[in-house]
C-alpha cells in the first residue's frame, strides 16, 4: 500500500466518509472533515502506520490540511 492510499484509509476509518480522497486538495479542516480531536487520532495512526514522528510543537494545520499535503509531509518525515 502506498502512502496516499494508507492516508486515505486512515482518514476513512476516522471520519466514516467513503469519498475522502476523491479531491486530494480538499481542505479537510475548512470543510469540517477534521477537528482537533480527529487530527490527534489521525496523526497517531499515521505515526504508527508509517513509523514517523510528528512533533506536536511542529504541527501546522496548513501543512496537513489536504491529503496531498499529508502525503508530502509523511514522505519528508520518512526520509528524515
Amino acid at each position: 500500500m502506498d502512502v496516499k492510499a494508507g492516508i486515505i484509509a486512515i482518514l476513512k476509518d476516522f471520519t466514516g466518509l467513503d469519498d475522502i480522497g476523491s479531491d486530494p486538495d480538499e481542505n479537510l479542516f475548512a470543510d469540517g472533515v477534521l477537528d482537533s480531536m480527529a487530527t490527534v487520532e489521525v496523526l497517531v495512526a499515521m505515526q504508527d502506520k508509517f513509523d514517523i514522528q510528528v512533533p506536536v510543537s511542529e504541527f501546522d494545520r496548513n501543512q496537513w490540511n489536504t491529503v496531498n499535503k499529508m502525503v508530502d509531509r509523511v514522505g519528508e518525515l520518512e526520509e528524515a
